[in-house]
Formats: structure tokens, sequence, C-alpha cells
């Protein structure tokens, strides 16, 4: 063969290399045998119309919790506080209120002005949209001076044995929604936010020992 002949069988190959160059289209944008879906390619976007199901959000959810607006109680204690000093059957009783991270401590001359302490916060913690469910009035102590003292607990949290009664009561009623309890909240979930919305409302039913507030729905 001549060097002409040579020269022009290997310009025809090179020509055909570059075709095939051309003509190769990345793997990436057909499905993978045995695989259902492609994998996603940024030089092939799939249409959102055509994108799979399986990767879009198909439940929706919310936690039920025990909680109350630490703010709004500092207020509701400063704001009883100045009525006891301005009332005239409590403002020479020396009485105390004191509020410290789980509790509140009251200090006074008798059971008789301890109660009239308890209706003060009451009224103040209610005009302050806190449920009286998250005082836990303590044992009534003797203390020096035939005074008394109190501690009330603030209650936070929802027990695992509460925790357990909603779960069940979800389970029992509503066959559709998912109830799983995540340290002391639930977590409910389920493909219709119309399910979710009878789940809250038959939850407010319920008289539970404890403040129920319903967060971070999606």
């Amino acid at each position: 063969m001549g060097d002409g002949e040579e020269a022009r069988g290997q310009g025809e190959q090179g020509k055909q290399g570059e075709q095939g160059e051309k003509e190769l289209i990345p793997h990436a944008q057909f499905p993978i045998p045995n695989s259902q879906f492609p994998i996603p390619n940024p030089q092939f976007p799939i249409p959102n119309s055509q994108y799979p199901k399986c990767f879009m959000a198909s439940t929706f959810s919310f936690d039920i919790v025990s909680d109350f607006d630490r703010q709004e109680l500092v207020n509701a204690v400063d704001q009883v506080i100045r009525d006891i000093k301005g009332r005239y059957d409590l403002k020479d009783t020396e009485t105390t209120v004191e509020l410290v991270e789980e509790s509140i401590n009251v200090s006074t001359d008798s059971e008789f002005t301890l109660d009239s302490v308890h209706t003060v916060l009451r009224e103040k913690a209610a005009k302050r949209n806190l449920s009286q469910k998250i005082f836990d009035f303590g044992k009534v102590e003797s203390a020096s001076g035939n005074r008394v003292r109190q501690e009330i607990k603030l209650k936070k949290g929802i027990s695992q044995e509460i925790a357990k009664q909603i779960s069940k009561l979800i389970r029992d009623e509503f066959k559709k929604v998912q109830a799983s309890i995540q340290g002391d909240a639930v977590r409910v979930s389920a493909k219709s936010k119309d399910d979710l919305q009878e789940v809250m409302q038959r939850l407010k039913q319920e008289d539970y020992p404890v403040a129920l507030q319903f967060t971070n729905y999606r």
C-alpha cells in the first residue's frame, strides 16, 4: 500500500472515530437495568410533571407537646407581685413570690393568704393565655415565724404514660394516621391534612392532666 492510500485510510478512521464520539450520549439518562427510575443528570433534567412521586413529600405531620411561654409566665408573676403589694389584705403579710427555673416558691403568713395568692396567680396566668395545668401545687409546709411556704412546680413535657394514652387513642380511632412517641412529645403523621385536623379536634375533647399544644405542622 502506498503512502497516499495509507494516509487516506487513517483519515477515514479518524473521521469515523469523531462521528462515534459525537453520537455518544451520557449513560446516566438511561434507566439502569433492573432499576425503576433514572439517575438524575444535570445535563438532562427531568420535568417536574414526570418526576417520580416517590421523590416528593407524601405525608404531613405535626407534633403534640406540652410547653408554655416562659416570658409570659415571667410577666404574670411580676403582676402577681405588684398586686400583692397593692392589695389591702395582702400588703402587710410580707408575702414573697419567687420564680425559679422549674417552680414558683411562695412564702406568706397563713394558708388563708396563700389561697389568695393562688387566686391572683391563676387570674394573671389566664390573662396571659397560660394554662392552669402547668401549675402543680405542692404540699404546704410550716416555716419559721408561724409562716407557711409552698413550692408550685411547673409542668412541662408529656410523660411516657400520657404519651402512650394519646398514641393508643389515635391508633384506635384513626386507622390512616400514625403516632410515634419521641421523647416528651408525640409525632403524628398521615397522607391527608384533613385526617390530621380531625386528630387535633379529637384530642381537644380529652381532658389530659397536662396542657397540649400542636406544633411543627408540615
